[in-house]
């Protein structure tokens, strides 16, 4: 089964963004993969949102010591881990898709890319995919996408 991990901000975040990782979260749960997050707020939760509506399967890597993952979360791994847990999230990753994000979602990128997973920015979220999309780092490239049917199109290739 293919394991898609959305990487994204865990604030607060424009409605637009919201709509948008919600709408990822449907695709890939329409598609039959497991949706894995960080587990928290933001995007995080919208993309598990779109995944339960369509009865997916979604995993929430925590950062802390407690089972505290948004209401959208089916199976919580708690890491105890801090930001360092971020590594399990792409590397549980067949693809990542990085939809807005700050600081914490560059880290998630880099080390996707040094991992040679397949990153997706979608470009029009804004924040770090923004930023990143179509970038070349040592090598790996963060594929740029306009839209979520783009980023899952190329997810699923």
């Amino acid at each position: 089964m293919r394991q898609i991990t959305v990487v994204g901000s865990g604030g607060r975040i424009p409605p637009d963004v919201y709509r948008m990782a919600e709408e990822l979260g449907r695709a890939i749960a329409e598609r039959g993969a497991v949706l894995i997050t960080g587990g928290r707020g933001g995007v995080m939760e919208a993309a598990c949102k779109g995944a339960k509506e369509m009865k997916g399967l979604t995993v929430g890597i925590l950062p802390g010591s407690e089972r505290d993952a948004n209401q959208y979360v089916d199976v919580m791994v708690v890491t105890g881990m801090g930001d360092a847990r971020n590594a399990i999230n792409v590397l549980s990753a067949d693809t990542v898709i990085v939809v807005h994000g700050g600081a914490g979602t560059l880290s998630e990128v880099g080390l996707a890319l040094k991992a040679g997973k397949r990153v997706i920015a979608i470009k029009a979220s804004g924040g770090v995919a923004g930023m990143m999309a179509g970038v070349v780092i040592d090598g790996g490239i963060v594929l740029s996408a306009d839209s979520v049917e783009e980023a899952v199109e190329l997810a699923f290739k």
